[in-house]
């Protein structure tokens, strides 16, 4: 049996001015990577190519892998990008095959298609009608009718932080083969509530999203084959943005439905608790401050979630950082901000040197009412470092993580590590790659909003979220939806789901 496994995936921030081109999917290389050398790094790792990977592996099927194009959040993908990604696994298709499985994200908007993991889809079934398809998708997917009309198994992360990728695309790729085999009969349904979730409330450790998880995952262990709800991505401005839930069974639709609308039903019952509640950054940082007095041995976290790389942030706004300064807290150690060009006026000076940079606030951001502003900083820079280190939490575990060129700018008891490639802080290897230890610092700053927990809960004795400036704002009135479907809760007053 010939196994194709492939991935794309991209969410899209549609209010963020980061470009998204196919440099951001290639990592660095020319062109994303494929074959045997996606086989050798991928294999065994904490990913969904990697639960893919062992589900043929398992099964004896050869297999062949076309591309692996993933790109962090940023905006609209370049039409040349998509095109590029989806004409590698459309050709390696129609080559013949007898499987594939799709690694997505399920919220990628292109500059032409507002449900690029559809139009893929719907590419495929042009010349492959019926070709087994497995689709493994985030959980922060907009689901539009393409991807489950076009797809034969879909499965969704039950977990945020992420840490079910491989076991989550290891169902899918199970289910498809066992599918394959006569074992199983995928039947799917979906369905949607109008309601656009908070990310910031998102979070499977906290209520809502902790017990709805929780619930599929009963469903499953029940005798469902694959439950998945979609929390969804708000900071796509596309019809289907917002909560989903599909559920496929052995042949039994009837339960299918039921199953559906149970999620449904609950997560709308529990809608007010998916809305974030907002506090003036001022009394954030001095509520931190005031901790941070506290004599205690583990750091408390300052969490600038405006301005997150994971949700198309910039990494490049100031008024946290500002905030932080403003009011004196010492002892920080602060990951990260994107400027390429500071990094580079550091570099030219050495290590040791003392610099004054222009930090952050370069990317204009038109779709934000309010915009950055850089901060003119003085400081010595302490180290200069390539930027790679290897993943070691949960989360991307044997992967390689590549902040591209690297500086930390020391401004007194003050580190900041600026860096040349958009990356989420999830690992503390972050820090300890650049030669700071973040349990022994009073303060951490993170951009980030929810995958940080994955690496620093452990080390945090207090977490103190912070709304700055960026396109991940948790305020929905500071930017324009013009596409969302509506009415849709919480822009409108929404009493019923139907």
């Amino acid at each position: 049996m010939q196994v194709v496994i492939a991935t794309m995936s991209h969410e899209t921030n549609t209010f963020s001015p980061v470009r998204t081109d196919l440099d951001r999917f290639s990592g660095g290389r020319p062109i994303p990577i494929a074959g045997d050398e996606a086989r050798q790094i991928y294999s065994g790792t904490a990913s969904c190519p990697g639960g893919y990977l062992q589900a043929a592996e398992e099964f004896g099927a050869d297999v062949d892998i076309p591309i692996i194009a993933a790109a962090p959040p940023s905006g609209p993908v370049d039409d040349d990008a998509y095109e590029y990604i989806v004409g590698k696994i459309v050709d390696r298709v129609a080559a013949g095959c007898d499987a594939l499985m799709l690694d997505l994200h399920g919220a990628m908007v292109t500059r032409t298609f507002d449900d690029g993991e559809g139009e893929l889809l719907r590419r495929l079934r042009e010349i492959a009608p019926d070709l087994p398809i497995a689709v493994a998708l985030d959980m922060h997917a907009n689901l539009f009718p393409d991807i489950v009309d076009h797809a034969t198994v879909i499965a969704g992360y039950h977990t945020y932080p992420h840490i079910d990728m491989d076991s989550t695309a290891l169902k899918a790729g199970r289910l498809l083969l066992a599918g394959i085999a006569g074992k199983v009969k995928p039947t799917m349904t979906w369905g949607n509530a109008p309601m656009l979730p908070h990310v910031m409330r998102q979070g499977t450790d906290d209520f809502p999203n902790k017990q709805l998880q929780l619930r599929a995952a009963e469903m499953e262990a029940q005798g469902a084959l694959a439950v998945s709800l979609f929390t969804g991505f708000p900071h796509a401005d596309v019809s289907q943005a917002g909560l989903s839930v599909v559920v496929v069974t052995d042949n039994d639709p009837v339960l299918a439905d039921r199953l559906r609308d149970e999620l449904l039903d609950q997560a709308w019952q529990d809608r007010q608790e998916f809305v974030y509640q907002l506090e003036p950054l001022e009394d954030s940082v001095a509520r931190a401050k005031v901790l941070g007095e506290e004599d205690a041995d583990a750091p408390v976290l300052i969490l600038d979630h405006y301005d997150n790389t994971a949700s198309g942030g910039t990494m490049d706004t100031t008024e946290v950082l500002a905030e932080v300064l403003r009011q004196g807290l010492e002892d920080v150690a602060v990951f990260g901000f994107y400027d390429p060009q500071a990094v580079e006026t550091m570099a030219q000076a050495g290590v040791g040197a003392e610099v004054t940079v222009s930090l952050g606030g370069k990317l204009p951001m038109p779709a934000l009412q309010v915009q950055s502003q850089p901060l003119e900083l003085t400081g010595r820079v302490r180290l200069l470092s390539e930027g790679r280190f290897p993943a070691t939490v949960a989360m991307s575990r044997g992967l390689t993580m590549n902040m591209g060129k690297t500086a930390v700018l020391s401004i007194g008891s003050v580190d900041i590590v600026v860096i040349s490639r958009h990356i989420e802080p999830f690992d503390p290897g972050c820090f300890r790659s650049v030669g700071i230890d973040p349990q022994r610092r009073k303060f951490l700053m993170l951009k980030s909003r929810i995958h940080y927990r994955v690496g620093f809960a452990p080390l945090v004795r207090a977490t103190v979220e912070c709304a700055g400036v960026g396109v991940c704002t948790s305020d929905y009135n500071q930017v324009t939806f013009s596409k969302v479907r509506r009415p849709i809760f919480p822009l409108d007053g929404v009493n019923t789901r139907h």
